[in-house]
């Protein structure tokens, strides 16, 4: 489980440092070097998709580490918290 958990740290991406909800939105935008509004309206209207866009936005959120590098669904399974 640390192999998949390191291979997400290390692709990059991450929560960004505007966050309104879970960061999903601010970390996609500056990513992408988008403005983190449209971004975030973008997800709005997925998130109107039956399952797709709500169950999408749910597995990121656990699987996005925070700016520290910690990943809530390995904190939530007991591993290290990073800091």
């Amino acid at each position: 489980m640390n192999r998949i958990f390191n291979a997400i740290r290390q692709s990059g991406f991450r929560r960004g440092p505007q966050r309104i909800v879970g960061g999903i939105a601010g970390g996609l935008a500056q990513s992408l070097h988008m403005n983190v509004w449209l971004v975030r309206l973008l997800i709005l209207v997925a998130s109107l998709l039956p399952v797709v866009g709500v169950g999408a936005y749910l597995i990121a959120w656990v699987l996005t580490p925070w700016q520290d590098n910690s990943i809530p669904l390995e904190r939530s399974l007991g591993g290290p918290r990073l800091n």
